[in-house]
């Protein structure tokens, strides 16, 4: 049974071990833009300052005995009006990550689920997130979960 739950900074910990899963094919595919090995305190310190911040939902998905089988971390974004937009709030889904042995079980669509919770208590109006190309399999649950592409964000060395 998953059972998903706001994570507080007693987890930080367990969060920052969660990330190198999904940090690890981050600096594989980009090392040009990923630490080779980040520090575990630095990542722990940036957990801890985003559990804080009243923007930012951090979402903890723990299984039988309270092992921690992924996470979710999304943000409310106030997006002014401008000559040419309308105003928008909007959930940023900024992080999701699901240990290996949990692929494919639910974890990630009840993570997915909570965060879209999260959104709708927060009065926002739609749900974004980015995917990097080198994530098929992201790519495809994304789909699967009805999201659809919105804009391309490309990139070039200088």
């Amino acid at each position: 049974m998953i059972q998903i739950r706001t994570a507080s900074s007693d987890d930080v910990a367990q969060l920052a071990t969660l990330n190198y899963i999904v940090h690890d094919l981050h600096k594989r595919h980009r090392p040009d833009l990923f630490l080779d090995s980040p520090e575990l305190d630095a990542v722990e310190a940036t957990f801890r300052a985003q559990i804080a911040d009243p923007s930012i939902t951090v979402l903890l998905a723990d299984g039988t005995e309270g092992k921690a089988l992924g996470y979710a971390l999304a943000r409310v974004k106030n997006r002014p009006g401008s000559a040419l937009t309308h105003s928008d709030v909007i959930l940023s889904l900024d992080q999701i990550a699901v240990v290996p042995d949990a692929a494919r079980s639910g974890v990630g669509a009840a993570l997915l689920e909570a965060v879209r919770e999260v959104g709708r208590a927060a009065g926002c109006r739609r749900l974004v997130t980015d995917v990097w190309y080198f994530k098929e399999g992201a790519r495809a649950f994304y789909q699967a979960a009805g999201f659809r592409p919105m804009n391309v964000l490309l990139d070039q060395q200088l």
